[in-house]
């Protein structure tokens, strides 16, 4: 779906991943999923007083090669910056983040269409914590565990026209993170979040209408129903002459719909300032070059050389990149055996139906 009732549909993202480190970002706490609530916390990561943070080069590490990974460039000098909002999961009142001076700048990724969808940055931040609406009567619980964790967030341009391109993104996102061990991407723990903004202008015309921005989507299926319902919804009050409010949305999976949280905040209103508490980062040509040694070859390329070099069809070329364990596995075979269709065979049909049915 690329237009809808005379209009054309414009969609940028911003994709928030969990870091694939042992300890949080700016203090020693654990970083896992599942843990007893509020058990994962330490002064420096709920905002005492007189608390400093210490930052994780491993989480640096694994932004720049994020970065690498979609052809960013990466900043010599970077900066970390507190961007201020009062919410019950964020205990300091304001999240360590980076506007200015980001990690990476620019990059691309390329969709089977041959589309290119352009990149605006990946930075590097903390999560907030976690709420849980339990009901009015009762209210909210706030566990405090995921604050403090390395994220990265990936701000695309407004390059998308249907939320099939939107997927099928997010679907490339996600196979080059978790090949690159950069990230779990486990989106039903909130390892992988989404907010999408959109507008609708006219088609055949290049002005832009008033965007609002969906967070937190958390699942390729809600995604792609949640632009279907907003681009529609706009639509409507667009055509019966109303005017779209630029805000804040929360989608509803259960309901199929969309409702309003507040309105959409600009970047002054956060009031960004540098963190007096930590260092401006000065990125080295060696220290780029040691993450570059670390990386893999990436799903894309993989299935290429498959099919080029092993003679493999596409349909097993996809189905073998479309784990990393499975394609190297693949690979490990093939450095005992050199039969590459056999070993396809074998993984395909023999393999993956004994893995489905023993889970």
């Amino acid at each position: 779906m690329s237009y809808i009732d005379g209009y054309d549909i414009v969609i940028g993202l911003e994709i928030h991943a969990e870091l694939k480190t042992k300890t949080k970002v700016f203090c020693s706490c654990k970083n896992e999923f599942g843990a007893q609530p509020n058990t994962n916390t330490c002064p420096v990561c709920t905002g005492m007083p007189g608390a400093l943070p210490i930052l994780n080069k491993r989480a640096v590490e694994l932004a720049i090669k994020a970065g690498l990974s979609f052809g960013c460039d990466i900043s010599r000098y970077s900066v970390f910056e507190r961007k201020n909002y009062f919410y019950p999961d964020l205990s300091k009142a304001y999240q360590i983040s980076q506007l200015v001076y980001p990690l990476c700048v620019g990059g691309k990724v390329e969709l089977d269409s041959g589309k290119t969808i352009r990149l605006n940055r990946i930075h590097l931040e903390e999560d907030a914590g976690k709420l849980t609406h339990i009901s009015k009567a009762v209210g909210t619980l706030v566990d405090y565990n995921r604050g403090g964790t390395p994220l990265i967030e990936m701000v695309t341009e407004p390059d998308f026209s249907s939320a099939e391109e939107v997927v099928e993104f997010l679907k490339k996102v996600r196979e080059n993170l978790v090949f690159e061990n950069i990230a779990n991407c486990y989106m039903e723990e909130g390892g992988m979040r989404c907010d999408v903004n959109l507008s609708l202008k006219k088609k055949g015309t290049s002005e832009l209408g008033i965007r609002t921005e969906m967070k937190n989507l958390n699942s390729f299926k809600s995604v792609q129903r949640a632009i279907e319902y907003e681009a529609k919804r706009q639509a409507e009050v667009l055509s019966g002459g109303g005017v779209v409010i630029q805000e804040t949305r929360k989608w509803n999976d259960d309901k199929g719909k969309s409702t309003s949280m507040r309105t959409k905040e600009q970047a002054q209103d956060y009031r960004y300032f540098p963190d007096p508490d930590i260092l401006a980062l000065n990125i080295s040509d060696e220290d780029i070059e040691r993450v570059k040694d670390e990386m893999v070859m990436l799903p894309a390329k993989r299935r290429e050389v498959y099919q080029e070099e092993y003679g493999l069809p596409l349909y097993d070329a996809q189905i073998l990149t479309s784990s990393k364990y499975i394609s190297d596995y693949f690979e490990k075979c093939l450095s005992l055996l050199n039969l590459p269709k056999k070993i396809s065979n074998w993984i395909m049909v023999d393999l993956l139906k004994l893995i489905k049915e023993q889970e």
